[in-house]
């Protein structure tokens, strides 16, 4: 058993970092297919299918300029229906700290790599998306000096403060770690998820017993299409917060209405948890 294997979901969060540099050994039969295994009942609040592979990126000719010594992939595609983003955050974020907890390392990418590739790699037929693909493998020691630089230029180790991001009943109150009570832990969760370029785009309201999700978006991250990246980002957010539920054995109702509290430019309302 892995050393992660043990550490609660706060720890595991916390010790997970994107892995750009891989030692080169093959992923264990063993591996692979508990990751498959879970992918397949890795559901999410919008219940919309994604179908998950993984592949080898030698024998497609595929290929990531960011990636060193692995040649392990792991992709999703669906239908860009409504909610599609955050659906596909949700369930690829479960994938990954599920891989994580084995010893494997992965880092979201959606842009860096031979997306033609890829996609073929998948079978991706027209009217499907492949949002973001993953490298699988065991971490190097040490880092290339590649990724390093990386790191560095987006500030991958630092997050916003726990008040920049969340709020108690309005976005006029920021929200204190002592006011968050039992659910601290969770709001670290969020705090500390990845995000593209770390832009860290959600931000949550405490109203009573429920807590709001919303989006403060970044300009050049919706394509033409409506595509929004930063809803990937919110997903992910999402499944932080419902693995803490989960393991606090709390019991919380998803859905998708609107409280009507008043958003500053540039917010848009995602969905909301309550507690019962």
């Amino acid at each position: 058993m892995s050393n992660t294997e043990s550490m609660t979901a706060l720890e595991l969060i916390r010790h997970r970092r994107s892995v750009r540099t891989f030692d080169g050994r093959a992923i264990l039969f063993e591996d692979v297919s508990k990751v498959m295994a879970c992918a397949e009942k890795a559901d999410n609040p919008y219940h919309i299918p994604i179908s998950w592979y993984v592949i080898s990126a030698k024998e497609n000719k595929a290929s990531s300029p960011v990636i060193v010594g692995t040649d392990t992939f792991m992709a999703g595609k669906m239908e860009p229906v409504s909610h599609a983003e955050e659906a596909f955050g949700y369930s690829f974020e479960k994938i990954l700290l599920y891989a994580e907890a084995l010893g494997l390392g992965s880092t979201w990418i959606a842009g860096t790599m031979d997306r033609a590739a890829f996609e073929k790699a998948i079978g991706l037929k027209e009217g499907e998306v492949m949002p973001c693909i993953s490298p699988l493998g065991y971490p190097a020691e040490k880092m290339s000096l590649r990724e390093g630089l990386m790191r560095r230029g987006v500030k991958a180790d630092s997050r916003f403060p726990f008040e920049t991001l969340f709020f108690d009943g309005s976005f006029e109150k920021p929200l204190t770690r002592e006011a968050a009570g039992d659910l601290g832990d969770l709001f670290e969760m969020v705090r500390l998820a990845p995000s593209a370029v770390n832009k860290q785009p959600w931000r949550l309201v405490k109203e009573g017993g429920s807590v709001h999700f919303y989006e403060k978006r970044s300009k050049g991250y919706v394509s033409e299409s409506g595509w929004d990246l930063q809803k990937i980002d919110l997903g992910i957010a999402m499944y932080h917060w419902a693995m803490g539920l989960e393991e606090k054995k709390l019991a919380a109702d998803f859905a998708i209405r609107d409280p009507g509290i008043p958003m500053p430019e540039g917010v848009e309302y995602i969905a909301s948890y309550t507690c019962r």
